[in-house]
């Protein structure tokens, strides 16, 4: 397959990446907490602090705006914690919606708060998955390609109806690490030719395959990593990332992306960061 090429060189010898405007679902962290462990990085006996994951979420919210984005809200439903991760919903190309179906019971009735949603909202092509899959946590689109998570969570057999839903070739990558249980976490796209991603999560095939698909790829190191560096979101040229990923986020700036930190320390306590929180909504 082939790739594009990066953006015209300025004259300081950088890319020159573009900014599309994007469309997100978010839903407000009402009744988050960390009440329950089903990935390495929740631990209930470390409380979450409501009132400050309310400001960093709406923090995160008013940057998606200022950025020239359109942020949809969901109503959070009670009795679902992990609901405030928007990302894990659903997976939305072309306007046609592949709702998500989740391995742990915890979770399991987020699927369906939101299919209603989309449904509520006029989409008319809406599934709901025959098989495990965790929405954008493990499903990215590429441009031309859809990238699959599996080996944790995802199972990949999604691939199927992935293929079939969205007409796009889907390319499987096995996570190893179990503390990157989603590829949200160890892979962040950034535009059409170039990723960030973590290296050790991936098996030597998830490599090679990332490899060829990407003209550029931008390999984070373990301390960005730890701190969820890559849950990021990109527009193809603000990068809205943890605040904690210095190191990263110099990294892209380097190679003309303009990096967006944002603190979003108490959704980390769920293994979460501005990605898991986030999911675009592709018309």
């Amino acid at each position: 397959m082939t790739v594009t090429a990066p953006d015209v060189l300025g004259q300081d010898g950088l890319a020159r990446r573009k900014a599309s405007a994007r469309s997100y679902l978010m839903c407000p962290p009402k009744h988050f907490a960390v009440s329950y462990a089903i990935n390495p990085w929740m631990h209930p006996d470390r409380p979450v602090d409501a009132e400050r994951a309310m400001a960093q979420w709406d923090e995160l919210r008013k940057t998606f705006l200022l950025l020239g984005h359109q942020v949809h809200i969901i109503d959070p439903v009670p009795g679902l914690p992990d609901m405030v991760f928007a990302a894990n919903g659903a997976t939305v190309i072309g306007g046609k919606v592949l709702g998500a179906r989740f391995l742990y019971a915890e979770r399991a009735a987020e699927g369906t708060a939101y299919l209603d949603w989309f449904r509520q909202d006029g989409y008319q092509a809406v599934r709901v998955p025959k098989f495990v899959n965790e929405g954008e946590g493990d499903i990215l689109y590429a441009d031309r390609v859809v990238l699959a998570g599996h080996g944790f969570r995802t199972q990949a057999s999604a691939r199927e109806e992935i293929e079939e839903l969205f007409g796009l070739p889907v390319l499987s990558l096995r996570l190893v690490d179990p503390r990157y249980y989603h590829l949200d976490t160890a892979l962040c796209v950034l535009d059409s030719s170039t990723a960030a991603y973590y290296p050790a999560a991936f098996d030597d095939a998830g490599r090679a395959t990332l490899a060829s698909q990407f003209a550029e790829l931008i390999e984070a190191k373990d301390e960005d990593a730890e701190v969820l560096g890559l849950n990021a979101i990109s527009d193809g040229h603000h990068v809205v990332l943890p605040a904690q990923a210095r190191g990263l986020a110099a990294q892209l700036a380097a190679k003309g992306f303009e990096p967006v930190p944002v603190d979003l320390s108490e959704f980390s306590k769920a293994g979460g960061g501005p990605k898991c929180c986030t999911l675009e909504l592709r018309s």
